[in-house]
């Protein structure tokens, strides 16, 4: 195992090194509001663009609102010159996840590093997640309507499936259980349609594609929801992965990306009590379909500070105070032997003992209540099996949001708000 110091961009030489062959780089974070983790993130990111050449960042946001992002740090038609304007338009709950100071300091670093490359050499910036199934629909109709008129008969009888349970999807989940499959038999049919535009090649229509397939993702979804279990985390990890899977096919075979989410996605579900509840995520599916010489996770964790998140599902972002970590934790023992920051690259025979072994490690979605700290909010992780590398900041601050205000998102399922 070897340890770098952090305290420049400049010091993620060794990270750098682990992954100067893989084709995917997927970056965790210990919370969705942590000014640190997200800082440190970008300064990884930027170096992995510009240094080696990766192709897009995809992240765990709505298809639809990060692709306004993409058109705009990309420069393409119709996409805004300024990315806060793309940034503030994310109006699903949680807002501050993406629409941050934080998040706009990359894009706006992101696009300037476009505009000086050809329009075939610049990286993208898109979502992953599976909710917009609403937005997603419109965006179809949308481009439908201006490319095949003919196909939109499809759109809009899929559309007639959902109309009677207006944006609360959570009631189509349940009464799809007493219902035909006439939804599902439609939204079948309007994918067959565009992937058969996406053929034709283009943005365009691979966009249209990618919304028709957050459209069938959350059908599955929801109806799987109301069910419980595993099956509604497994059907939304598992689209993120195979939309990560379609983002390398269409950016060409020497394509290479970069995943933003958290460490309950990115971090592999093998090494955590995740796998015995049968849940998997996209860091298992990544190793598994690309292999593990190429794909490399990295995680990161801090031992105290300060967050932005709610306490309730849907209400107001607050700044709360992220207590010490429990005694026995992978924070509390990183906290007694590393400096204030570094990053941890796994690897080797001569590992200690409380990376090879099982602890609990932290993990704090959208939804937060640091009273749960003595018995909730950790997973039992094997670290250097979770992850192949892993940043650390001993204390942490809480991220600047572009705006308070929220509105209500659809509920997600277990572990809660990640």
């Amino acid at each position: 195992m070897l340890v770098q110091r952090l305290g420049a961009p400049s010091d993620f030489a060794p990270l750098l090194e682990r992954v100067r062959d893989a084709r995917v780089v997927m970056i965790g974070e210990a919370t969705h509001g942590s000014h640190d983790y997200y800082r440190l993130r970008e300064q990884l990111t930027r170096r992995l663009i510009a240094e080696q050449g990766f192709s897009f960042v995809a992240v765990e946001g709505d298809w639809p609102d990060c692709d306004r992002v993409n058109r705009s740090v990309t420069g393409a038609p119709g996409g805004a010159s300024d990315p806060r304007t793309a940034l503030e338009g994310f109006a699903r709950w949680p807002t501050w996840m993406w629409a941050n100071t934080e998040v706009d300091r990359f894009c706006h670093w992101l696009r300037a590093w476009n505009m000086a490359r050809p329009e075939g050499e610049r990286a993208g910036f898109h979502g992953l997640d599976v909710y917009s199934l609403w937005e997603s629909m419109q965006a179809i109709f949308d481009y439908l309507g201006e490319e095949d008129p003919r196909s939109l008969e499809a759109a809009q009888e899929a559309y007639k499936c959902f109309e009677p349970y207006g944006k609360r999807v959570e009631e189509y989940g349940a009464a799809a259980r007493f219902v035909s499959a006439r939804c599902e038999e439609e939204v079948v049919r309007l994918l067959a349609r565009t992937r058969e535009h996406a053929a034709s090649d283009g943005p365009a229509a691979f966009a249209a594609w990618q919304n028709a397939e957050v459209v069938a993702g959350a059908e599955r979804y929801y109806r799987a929801m109301v069910r419980g279990g595993p099956e509604s985390w497994n059907i939304r990890d598992t689209h993120m992965a195979d939309t990560l899977d379609r983002l390398l096919a269409e950016y060409g075979p020497d394509a290479r990306g970069i995943v933003w989410a958290h460490n309950t996605h990115v971090g592999d579900a093998r090494a955590t009590d995740m796998a015995a509840d049968g849940l998997v995520n996209i860091g298992q599916l990544g190793r598994e379909r690309l292999g593990r010489d190429d794909v490399v996770l990295v995680g990161m964790g801090g031992h105290r500070g300060t967050v932005v998140a709610a306490p309730r599902w849907g209400s107001p972002a607050e700044s709360m105070v992220v207590p010490p970590a429990r005694e026995g934790s992978v924070e509390q023992r990183l906290h007694e032997l590393m400096p204030e920051r570094a990053v941890l690259v796994f690897g080797g025979p001569d590992q200690p003992e409380w990376v090879t072994g099982t602890a609990d490690h932290r993990a704090i979605g959208v939804v937060y209540d640091p009273s749960f700290e003595s018995w909730g909010n950790y997973v039992p992780t094997r670290l250097c099996d979770r992850y192949d590398a892993f940043i650390w900041c001993d204390e942490t601050t809480a991220l600047h949001p572009l705006s308070a205000a929220t509105s209500l998102g659809e509920m997600q399922t277990y572990p809660a708000g990640v």
